[in-house]
This record gives structure tokens, sequence and C-alpha cells, in this order.
């Protein structure tokens, strides 16, 4: 893009606010296997990045200036597993997100899906499943003379294994579980999550059909089958009720629309959607991959808050048009954890072009969040992103040919080309597009922060400040604010005067506003949205039953709802202190490094080796104490367990304290079937020979002096331990459930809310979606 296509609004400074380079550091600056830097400058970043998308180009270096000339400026904002790993040889996928294949209704086909995820994850995406081809509850299984556990089940040790997967990068894999709201195990489905400790890995979502909303309508009868049975009927509105009930309580689950979905999808004639990916932006098909991407609005308004503020609709075009290229390349480039996801992406060549900064850019426009003009001003300028984007992928088609399924006849008579003008529709017809789909909304609380603190997708801004704690070199913290990208350019330009009136938060506003909002953006969208319908912890649920209902008649393609309420817990207030852990122990918090080891530990007669991993922080005292504790295996039979045991001896060496007691507890389990002689040694449980790695390693860092006695028997001895070295790069708590209340699982900073589907932590960007 030429430079005259700018805004004349320049950031003060390459980064626009110092969250924006911790970010960058923290998660897409690429460093060496040591740590050390080898991007120096975010310049590097936008350069590394350039040149790898450019790189498929048949003249790469005719492409790689201008695709650096959109990253500048955080103009446009690739998702972050392109920011992270683009141009740097990892073997990591560039795809944010999948669904995975169909479960097969048997216990081979169920875990050659669960193995298929496992390996996704692995990679670095997170995934989606629909639940509803397994038999439900009770059924029959035949051959064996049993009865079905049922999806939920299966669910629990899907569950279990992301809590052990490590992912790449910085962030785990989540996931999106569906039913069907005609799957006979839909009322269990709906109050899973009423168990504050199940299924904390998912988000959950109901597919509610066309002819389920009708019965509703209607109060009508509802038959729940399976396999063409009925194994009962319900009444469609009390169960509706179950939902909303659940989703008031609970916060999920939400509802997709899919009938919907599958009706306005560009490829309905090629592929039936039956699930999403975990924030819900991406309905996607069976082993269809999510590529995502936003253009920053706030980087494209002139004269911001002033009597000409207006976004410069020809910057947004020519950025649009580089943008879908950009993303068309790196379907090319991206390495995919499975064959069938390349096949997949590589067929349709799916891309999900989005916006962030939405609630910044109204807000100096002097539109309130919200309301009707603000609606009607989003609606317009998806659709000018739309209409720039079908123009850039039918000029991409002719130059490098459509995606293989194209069919002109079948596109050309899909819901988005029937609104589409003229021009568009010419382009379209004649040389196909090369992306079968487009457009979509993601959540970009990560990159948001990258890009100077921007609101994040389309949501409302959260607050219009925060203090955030900054660990220095020296080891001692400053406090500095962290400051709403529209908040903090009023302040360059207006100084101290009041907040002007379009400015409100997402504490400000009634469901019905959240609910216009993702309406007038998805009519312009051809995937889906994710986005979050905050409500007040008091809101009557006579006034909050209604909100799916009113995203239903609006032409949302899903919904999701957050109150406050005794199972997630509460949204902080901005600044609010952490909890104290009891017994005057502050909870420790976790720096961005921490030392450890870990060991090998074989258990006679068992196939694969324990790998127990403890890392250290330092204490106020200056002393080194055990922080957190990782076991892994291979053995998938140690999955449940272990992930329990972690958990709560990590919670236990967080709380401060004499932690020596564990050592104790478990030392002392004897197994019932037998325990196994080490080092000469008789070790009364597998267990207990965890708890003998634990004090040799207290003893070892002088948490535990090394004269002191034993507090039982070593089971392992000298020498047994192995493997001694760094730690994991990214610790499991990262995937423990948290509840919102609770500190964030990476910084421990109290700045955690809940934003377009997935957990952020404003303070150093983690971010996790369920």
């Amino acid at each position: 893009m030429a430079n005259d296509q700018r805004p004349p609004l320049a950031a003060p400074s390459r980064f626009p606010a110092p969250i924006a380079e911790a970010v960058w550091d923290m998660k897409y600056r690429l460093k060496d296997e040591n740590g050390a830097p080898v991007d120096l400058t975010v310049e590097d970043s936008w350069r590394r990045v350039a040149r790898a998308l450019a790189s498929v180009e048949a003249e790469p270096a005719r492409w790689e200036g201008p695709f650096y000339a959109a990253l500048e400026d955080f103009r446009f904002l690739p998702a972050g597993r392109i920011l992270a790993g683009a141009g740097t040889a990892r073997n990591v996928t560039l795809f944010n997100c999948f669904v995975m294949g169909r479960i097969e209704d048997s216990m081979a086909g169920i875990f050659e899906a669960l193995k298929e995820a496992a390996l996704t994850m692995q990679a670095g995406g997170g995934i989606g499943y629909d639940f509803s081809t397994i038999r439900p509850r009770g059924a029959p299984v035949r051959g064996v003379g049993a009865d079905a556990s049922g999806p939920l089940s299966f669910m629990d040790v899907w569950d279990a294994m992301c809590r052990t997967i490590l992912s790449a990068g910085s962030r785990r894999g989540a996931m999106m579980a569906t039913l069907r709201c005609d799957h006979p195990d839909i009322e269990d489905f709906v109050a899973a999550k009423a168990d504050p400790a199940r299924l904390r890995m998912f988000n959950l979502s109901v597919l509610v059909t066309d002819a389920f909303m009708a019965a509703v309508e209607a109060d009508g009868p509802w038959d729940l089958v399976f396999g063409g049975q009925v194994f009962r009927t319900v009444r469609a509105r009390a169960l509706w009720d179950r939902i909303m009930r659940a989703t008031y309580e609970q916060a999920e689950p939400g509802v997709i629309f899919i009938d919907r979905i599958n009706a306005r999808n560009n490829l309905r004639y090629a592929e039936t959607i039956a699930a999403t990916n975990p924030c819900g932006e991406q309905p996607l098909p069976p082993y269809g991959a999510c590529l995502l991407g936003s253009v920053n609005l706030v980087r494209l308004v002139r004269d911001p808050f002033g009597a000409g503020a207006a976004l410069d609709g020809e910057a947004l075009a020519g950025l649009v048009r580089v943008a879908v290229r950009m993303m068309d390349n790196v379907v090319d480039l991206s390495r995919f954890p499975l064959p069938q996801q390349a096949e997949e992406a590589r067929a349709k060549r799916r891309i999900g072009l989005g916006v962030t900064g939405l609630a910044d850019a109204l807000v100096m426009l002097g539109l309130r969040y919200g309301s009707e003009e603000a609606a009607e001003w989003t609606r317009g300028t998806m659709r000018a992103i739309a209409r720039a984007a079908y123009l850039a992928s039918a000029e991409l088609a002719r130059e490098k040919g459509p995606f293989p399924l194209w069919d002109r006849e079948a596109f050309m008579a899909s819901d988005m080309m029937g609104r589409m003008d003229e021009e568009v529709r010419e382009a379209v017809a004649a040389h196909g597009v090369r992306n079968a789909l487009l457009t979509s909304v993601a959540p970009t609380g990560t990159i948001s922060l990258y890009a100077g603190n921007v609101s994040s997708g389309i949501e409302p801004v959260f607050a219009a400040s925060y203090r955030r704690k900054v660990l220095l070199p020296d080891g001692s913290r400053r406090e500095e604010e962290v400051v709403d990208w529209a908040v903090a350019l009023w302040r360059r330009l207006r100084g101290e005067a009041p907040l002007p009136e379009a400015f409100v938060t997402a504490q400000d506003l009634t469901p019905i506003e959240h609910v216009r909002m993702q309406a007038a953006a998805q009519e312009w969208v051809d995937s889906s949205i994710s986005k979050t319908v905050n409500v007040p912890e008091d809101i009557p649920f006579e006034a909050f039953r209604d909100v799916y209902r009113a995203a239903w008649e609006m032409g949302c393609k899903g919904c999701t709802t957050y109150r406050p309420n005794p199972v997630t817990g509460s949204v902080l207030s901005v600044g609010a202190p952490r909890p104290e852990a009891g017994a005057g122990h502050p909870i420790l918090e976790r720096p961005e490094v921490v030392e450890g080891a870990t060991y090998k530990l074989r258990w006679p007669g068992s196939e694969h080796a324990l790998y127990i991993t403890i890392n250290d922080v330092v204490g106020e005292d200056g002393r080194r104490r055990p922080f957190e504790i990782f076991v892994n295996s291979k053995n998938m039979e140690h999955y449940a367990w272990t992930v329990a045991l972690t958990r709560m001896i990590s919670a236990v060496f967080r709380r401060g304290g004499d932690v020596s007691f564990v050592v104790e507890e478990l030392k002392a389990v004897f197994d019932p079937r037998g325990g196994a002689w080490m080092g000469g040694r008789y070790v009364p449980s597998i267990l207990a020979a965890i708890g003998g790695v634990i004090e040799r390693h207290l003893r070892r860092t002088g948490f535990l002096p090394e004269g002191a006695a034993a507090l039982t028997a070593d089971p392992l001895g000298a020498g047994q331990g192995a493997g001694h070295g760094a730690a994991a790069a990214e610790p499991l708590d990262r995937d423990m459930p948290v509840r919102l209340g609770a500190p964030c699982p990476a910084c421990g900073s109290a700045e955690t809310r809940l934003e377009e589907g997935c957990l952020t932590c404003a303070t150093c960007g983690f971010s996790r979606c369920g």
C-alpha cells in the first residue's frame, strides 16, 4: 500500500504502550533455544512474517514490501500463531483451531478420535467436536452385553487429555463440545457444568435447530432421538428453560443455531457443519481449520474525536486487499497436525478476516457502543470489509485459480452472493474466488494488547484503565497504568478533560445492546462471531431468559453469555486485590521464568517412565521453595490421577509455609495390590515413590536441611533421579481450570476477564478459550 493511504495519526513511539512491548517479547518475539532474542526489534518480527508469507509467491520480492507495510504500525494483526510461528522453521501449525472428524460410535472410533485430538493440541491447535454421534447413556451395546456410558463420560476423557497435552508456544489448546438439542442426553449435557470441577477444558454449546425453536415458540412436544429411535419426549419450552437457567447460573452452555449456519454457508453444496472452533467464530466441517487475522480499526480513523472524524474507507479497502493475500498464503505455508486437516484447508482455502478495536473506533467517532447509530456504522463497516475481501479473492482466483471445490452455479446461489452488489457478483462469476469463506470476528485479546490495548474484536471497552505490576531485572516490582487505546489518545489530545459521552464500558450496557452489535456485524460476516454478552450479577432471570431468543430473532448464528455466578465466580473489579491463602500466607505469585528440575521415575512393571518436574521460586526471605509440580507419562492409565495430584500439590505449594507434610502424606500411601523394590528398598506405592522424589528435591534445593532426618524412608535412595535440568517451558498449571475471580495462571494478576468466550489476562496477555 502507498504511504498516503495511511491515517495521519502516528503512534508516539514504535510500541504504542508498554504492555504492547511486554506482550511482543513474551509471545511473538522470536528467540533462540536459549532464550536469546533473534528478533531485536518489532520491525524484525514484521519483516520475518512478511518474508515468510511472501515466500510462497511466484515473485516473493514483489510482495514482501506490501506485506510489511500492512503489518507496520499494528494495522493488520495476523493471529498470534502466525506472528509467533511464521518464518521460524518451528514444527507448529499457523492455524488457530480445528473441528475434528466425526466420532464413530464404537470404542475404536472414539479412541482414534481422542488420539487425533491429542496430536492436534500437541501441535498448538484448539479443537471442536460434535459428540452427538455417540449413543446415549443406558443404550445397549450389542455384542458385549453392556449399556453405553454416553457422550459425557467420553467428554471427561477428552477433558483429562487436554489438561496434559503441551501446546506449542505459550498457549494451551482449548476445546468446544457440541450436542444436538434432540440428543437423549441433552439434559445432562446442559447441566454438566453445575459441577465446578467438571469439563473445565471445554466450552459447551447446544446445537439448536429451526424445528426446536418453532417447538419452543409453540410450547410443543420435543422428541429426543438417536439412531431413529425415540428415547423419550419432553416439552420444548421446558428444555429451553433448562438451557437458559443453566447459562444464567453457570455461564454455559451457549447456543449455536446450526440450521442457520448450514443454510447460509457458501459451501452448503459441499459440506455439513455440526461444530465450531473453541470460541465459536468458525463453524467448520470435519477436519476444518480456522485461520484468523484482524484489521485494526483504530489505525484507520481520521480526525479522532474531531468534527470530521471518519473511517478512511480507501485505506480500509487497500488494507483488506493485502490482508486477504497474506492469509491465503498462510494456507500454503502452514504445517498441519493431520493430513486430513491439510487436505480440507487446501480444498476450500477458508480464511477468517475480521476486525479489532471496533469499540475504540466508535468512541473516536463519537458513537456510543450499543446504540442504533453504532450498530448501523458497524453494519456498514463490515459490509465494506466483506466487499473488499470478495473482490480481492476474485482477483486472486483470476491470478492463481479458485479454490479446488469451486462450483460457480452453487456458489453464486449462496446467501452472501445474493446480497452482494453487481460489481462483486460479476467479478466472482467471472473468476471464482480463491477462498470459499473470507470473514470472521475472532477473539483478539492478546493481539489487541500487542497493538496497544485496543478494544478487543467487536467487544465493548472493558475498562478505561487498570494497574499492572511489572517485574524489573533486579527482582523488584513497579506498578504501571494500562490505559485503553481511545482513553490514552483522548488524554494526549484533550488532557484531563472528562471522557466523551460516547465512552461506555461493558458494565454500562444492556443485554440487548450487546446482541444488537453482534447481529449488526453478523449480517456481513460469512462465518461467525466470537462475542460474550456480559450481564450484571443481579439481573433477574426473567430479564435474562430472552437473551438467546433475541439473538435468534436478530439473525445471529450463536450466542454466549456471562453472568457472575457461584460456579465460575465473579468478574474481578479493576485493581481488585489478590485473595490470601489463609494462615497468614499470601498466595505466591508466579514469575515469568522459574527454575526447576525434572526427574525420571521408573516404576517396576510399567512400560513407560514418569517424568516429575518441580519448579521453584525465591520467597521474600530469599529462600528457594517449591512452587509447582507436574507429572507426565506416555501411559494413558495415569492421566486422570496425575492431573489431580499435580493440581492439589501445586495448590499447596503456592500457599507457602511449611509444605513438607506433602512428602509425609505421599510416602505413607500403601497400594493394596502391593508395592515394589527400588534401590534395595521396599516402596509401598507409586505415590510413595513420587513423595520420595519431592523429598530429594526439597533437600537438594535447601528447603529441607540436608542433615535433617528423613521424613520417612527415601524410596529412591541416592542416584535414582535422572533428567536434572531446566523445567518445561510451559507449566501445566496454565491448563488448570481458572475461576474468574482467581489469579491469572501465568502471572498471578487479578486482571482476569471473560471476553469473546475466552478467559483473558489483561496484564500478561495469557488467553484460553473456555
